[in-house]
């Protein structure tokens, strides 16, 4: 991000805190209406005790606010917290006061009371214990490391290795219960308290006598020009009303939102601008390595120009959109625009880096390239006779029909795009992604493989390929990309792929689909059957040569999709067979006539199912 971008970001950040700070401050100081001028009701916090007469808020209302005797004045801390300082220096904190019954619950800051209230007499206080019974006298704390009996023990004061337990102050020193105890301190304190984990302490005043005047609802008073301080009931209990009308508290809330949606928007346009720059960053260190294989380099104003506003689309695909394009009136060729959202910039990268070191007659001629800012484009040669899928997977596919002679000439060629990937570049080339759509076919439909996205590099002696996630298209995946339990990753991925993209050839149907008209068989094993009982493969065919040609490519594509990749043969072989006579093949193993076809069968669906996702590598 530029440096005047990320100070205007801090800026705004800045001004958005100090505001925040300011209104804290407004809420805090004319929201909780402690006046320091008044004796109106006022609370320590929002959710605080309502304090009134005979108590006031110490500090910050005047004497004459509280019942003139000593233990009315109570205490906000900075955690504003309503605090009650009772004889001894004993502070509990108050929870909620009872004006009409004249009570104050109140707990100790660490919720054991028993230790805190050790030496409190209230006699010195205006306060008393709520429950006035026999229950509460004077008790005495031992500690008995025998003990094992939770009776009589105190909770909160014992640990593992140091139990307190309560006797009455009544209990002989003699006692048996006594042996092995030391101890402690007294305690004046009701027992249900001590026996209770839930700390909660109920204390009563009687003077001054309010009670009668919460409820009438009205406030209690000391009577004006009296001698003896007397009180009366006056006016009408009103709820604390906060300085900030609903408005201003709206309008502070949705300030408040709306500074936290601009910083978090600020943050991602900042995180979004700093990863799109390391991946520009990356992208222009490749190509500036690349320069000496002397690609053509766009704009995107030249790309904007050759596609006419990207007038005519030919196709769209996971990750861009490919558009018809003129270089002049007579080299027509295809744009790919790449899509921002997806690849990160990899896609780019693996397919420029692949096909731009390739030259053969069976791959698609890769022209240049645009890497203009974030905007990202491939151009490739013009092929007018689109894809093989047209002609074999289309609805109307009978229309399109190229004959058994020119299929079987589409796959020799395919095959040998193929080994050329495999075998005649100075890095083994493996594709990933061998299907109908990838094969295009030019004016005299040879085939040229195209789409190097997914395309891996490596050595030629690399028996094995590492990769993370599965790679391709449901159906031409090789088993062994989604579970190494069938093998290594290699070369022969690929010739899987070719040898589904064959049997398709074939049945003239989506290999996806791996289903016939009549039932939910696997594809592969439907030709299986038809084989080895004899049977021709259920198509028509005008001439013998047709139909020695359909069986010689079943055959081949049975071959390459063996899922044991030893098996497969290499596409140097594979070449071998599609343009020998066919007459020597045989048909390689069934695995489908295994012991429990039905297990294996559905074994292999799992992979031709849409919806299956991608399965991690287990190396």
């Amino acid at each position: 991000m530029p440096k005047e971008k990320e100070d205007k970001m801090n800026f705004l950040i800045r001004n958005a805190l100090v505001s925040f700070f300011f209104i804290q401050i407004i809420f805090v100081d004319r929201g909780l209406g402690l006046n320091k001028d008044d004796c109106k009701e006022s609370k320590c916090s929002r959710h605080g005790p309502a304090i009134r007469f005979p108590f006031r808020i110490k500090g910050l209302q005047p004497d004459h606010c509280a019942y003139p005797e000593v233990g009315f004045d109570l205490s906000c801390t900075e955690k504003k917290e309503t605090v009650l300082v009772l004889p001894n220096s004993v502070k509990l904190l108050v929870k909620t006061i009872d004006y009409a019954s004249q009570v104050i619950h109140a707990s100790d800051p660490e919720n054991c009371l028993p230790r805190q209230l050790s030496n409190l007499n209230l006699s010195a206080s205006p306060f008393q214990y709520l429950e006035l019974d026999q229950n509460t006298q004077s008790h005495v704390l031992f500690n008995c490391t025998w003990r094992k009996n939770p009776f009589f023990q105190v909770p909160c004061l014992s640990a593992p290795n140091y139990q307190v337990y309560i006797f009455s102050s009544t209990i002989r020193i003699d006692s048996p219960d006594l042996m092995y105890c030391t101890k402690m301190y007294d305690v004046s304190l009701p027992e249900n308290m001590i026996f209770s984990n839930d700390y909660v302490l109920q204390l009563t005043w009687f003077n001054p006598s309010c009670g009668s005047c919460a409820i009438q609802g009205k406030y209690c008073r000391l009577k004006a020009n009296n001698t003896q301080p007397e009180t009366e009931c006056s006016g009408e209990l009103k709820r604390i009303t906060w300085a900030a009308p609903k408005f201003l508290v709206t309008g502070i809330i949705f300030g408040m939102l709306l500074v936290v949606l601009m910083g978090f928007a600020l943050y991602r346009i900042y995180i979004f601008d700093k990863i799109e720059k390391e991946y520009q960053s990356r992208i222009e260190k490749f190509l500036d390595d690349y320069k000496a294989f002397k690609p053509g380099r766009y704009s995107y104003s030249d790309i904007k120009r050759i596609t006419n506003q990207f007038k005519e689309e030919l196709g769209k695909g996971a990750y861009g959109t490919v558009f018809k394009g003129k270089l002049s009136d007579e080299i027509l060729v295809a744009v790919k625009v790449l899509n921002n959202s997806k690849g990160n910039g990899e896609e780019f990268v693996n397919e420029v880096r692949t096909i731009g070191r390739i030259h053969h007659a069976n791959v698609v001629r890769f022209i240049g390239f645009c890497a203009d800012g974030f905007r990202r484009a491939l151009v490739y040669e013009y092929l007018p006779n689109d894809s093989l899928e047209k002609f074999i997977s289309s609805a109307d596919a009978k229309n399109h029909f190229l004959g058994w002679k020119r299929l079987q000439d589409i796959a020799v060629g395919a095959a040998k795009g193929i080994e050329y990937l495999h075998q005649g570049c100075n890095q083994r080339i493996l594709h990933f992604d061998i299907k109908p759509q990838n094969i295009l076919l030019d004016h005299n439909f040879n085939p040229k493989i195209s789409d190097f996205g997914l395309a891996k590099l490596c050595s030629k002696d690399q028996s094995a390929v590492s990769m993370t996630t599965a790679r391709g298209t449901i159906g031409y995946i090789a088993p062994e990309v989604f579970s190494r339990n069938f093998g290594n990753v290699s070369f022969k991925s690929d010739v899987y792929s070719f040898g589904m993209l064959v049997l398709e050839m074939v049945g003239g149907r989506k290999s996806v689909d791996g289903k016939n008209e009549k039932g939910h068989i696997y594809f592969p094993e439907w030709i299986y059957n038809l084989l080895e009982v004899g049977e021709d493969l259920r198509l028509e065919f005008e001439e013998e040569e047709d139909a020695m040609i359909a069986k010689k490519l079943a055959i081949v594509g049975l071959w390459c999709s063996q899922w044991n990749p030893v098996d497969r043969p290499t596409m140097k072989s594979v070449i071998q067979m599609l343009e020998g006579e066919g007459d020597n093949l045989s048909v390689p193993p069934n695995p489908f006539s295994s012991v429990n076809p039905r297990r294996m069968n559905a074994r292999i669906q799992r992979y031709v199912e849409h919806d299956l996702g991608a399965i991690l590598e287990t190396e």
